[in-house]
C-alpha cells in the first residue's frame, strides 16, 4: 500500500504542477505577484495530496520567534516538503535555489516569476552580491529570504555540510536570521521513491540578531538548527514507539474489546519529557524509514490554530 501511495503522490506532483501551471498562467501577467500566488496555489494542492494520498500531515511551531521586517529564514533540508510547506506559513517567502531549478519545464518559469532567486554556485562573491540585491528588492515587497545552508537535501543522520556562503549572505545582508528545524526527511526522504504516512514539524527557533562575525554566526546557527532537528527526530520516534506498544497490547488483549483497549492506553509506556529524561533518544533511523507510519493530525493556519485551510504565504522552490 505504501509503494501505492507513494507513486500516486508522484503522479499527483507532477500532474498538479502541470494542471495548476497551466491554468494560473494568465494571472501571473494580471498581477505583479502573480507567479507567488500561483505557486501558493499549487502549494495547497501538494498539501492536500500529501495529507489524503499519502497521508502526511504537518504542525508549525515558533511562530512568535518570527520578528517583523526583513528576515533571513536558515532552514534545515531533509525533503521536497521543505520547499513547498513553508510557503503556507510564511508570506510568500523568496528561497534561493540551484540555478539549474530554472530550466525545469513550468515549474522553473513560474520559479523566476514568482521573483525566487536562483545563485550561481560557481560565480563566487559576484553571485552572492546580485543575489543580495535581489533579496534586498523581495524584503521591500515584505517578503521573508529562505535559504538552506547546506544547499541541498541531506539523508537523515548524514553529517552536517553547512556552507560558509550562508555567513556571507547573512553579514551582507545585515538582517536578523531565524533557525528552522524540521523532521520531514522521515515522510518523505531526500532520495528514493518511498512516502511514509506521519506529522512532519517545522519549529522556528530564536532569532539571531544581526552583526555577528562569521564563525561566531556559523557555529550559532548549525548547533541550533541540530540539536533542534534531532530533538524532532527523537520525538518523532518515541510517539511511534508509543502507538506500536499500544497495537501490540491491544492485540495481545484477544478480543480488541473497548475496555481492553482502555486499560492498555492506560498501562502503555508514554514517551518520556525530553529534560526529565536527561539525555537523547536511541533510535535505529535506518530500519525506522522501512516501515510505514500512521497519521497524526494537521495543524496549520485557520480553525484549532493551525487547520488545513489557510495561511497567506507563496512562492515556493528549492535548494535541490
Amino acid at each position: 500500500m505504501t509503494l501505492i501511495r507513494s507513486f500516486l503522490l508522484m503522479l499527483w506532483l507532477w500532474g498538479s504542477v502541470l494542471i495548476v501551471g497551466t491554468l494560473g498562467a494568465p494571472y501571473v501577467f494580471i498581477s505583479p505577484l502573480g507567479g507567488a500566488r500561483v505557486m501558493e496555489v499549487w502549494a495547497k494542492v501538494m498539501r492536500f495530496g500529501a495529507k489524503w494520498i499519502a497521508g502526511i500531515t504537518y504542525e508549525v511551531r515558533g511562530l512568535e520567534h518570527l520578528p517583523d521586517g526583513p528576515i533571513m529564514i536558515a532552514a534545515k533540508h531533509q525533503s521536497v516538503l521543505d520547499t513547498i510547506i513553508p510557503t503556507l506559513f510564511t508570506n510568500m517567502p523568496v528561497y534561493v535555489l540551484k540555478q539549474e531549478l530554472l530550466n525545469l519545464p513550468i515549474f522553473g518559469w513560474y520559479c523566476r516569476k514568482a521573483g525566487l532567486i536562483a545563485i550561481d554556485r560557481s560565480g563566487h562573491m559576484s553571485a552572492l552580491k546580485a543575489m543580495v540585491a535581489q533579496a534586498k528588492e523581495r524584503f521591500e515587497q515584505g517578503r521573508p529570504l529562505i535559504i538552506f545552508p547546506e544547499g541541498t537535501r541531506q539523508m537523515i543522520g548524514a553529517e552536517p555540510d553547512y556552507k560558509p556562503g550562508v555567513a556571507a549572505i547573512y553579514m551582507m545582508l545585515g538582517v536578523p536570521c531565524v533557525p528552522l528545524a524540521l523532521n520531514t526527511g522521515v515522510s518523505w526522504p531526500a532520495k528514493g521513491f518511498m512516502r511514509y504516512p506521519g506529522k512532519v514539524v517545522f519549529e522556528f527557533l530564536p532569532v539571531i540578531p544581526p552583526g555577528l562575525k562569521r564563525g561566531p554566526f556559523m557555529e550559532l546557527l548549525e548547533s541550533r538548527i541540530e540539536e533542534a532537528s534531532q530533538a524532532l527526530l527523537d520525538e518523532h520516534a518515541e510517539r511511534i514507539s508509543f502507538q506500536e506498544a499500544n497495537r501490540k497490547k491491544q492485540s495481545d488483549g484477544g478480543d480488541g474489546g473497548g475496555g481492553a483497549a482502555s486499560s492498555d492506553s492506560n498501562n502503555a509506556p508514554k514517551p518520556s519529557d525530553k529534560h526529565e529524561k536527561g539525555g537523547e533518544a536511541e533510535f535505529d533511523w535506518k530500519a525506522y524509514g522501512d516501515r510505514a507510519r500512521e497519521s497524526n493530525g494537521i495543524r496549520d493556519r485557520g480553525f484549532d490554530g493551525f487547520d488545513g485551510s489557510g495561511g497567506d504565504g507563496g512562492g515556493g522552490g528549492g535548494g535541490d
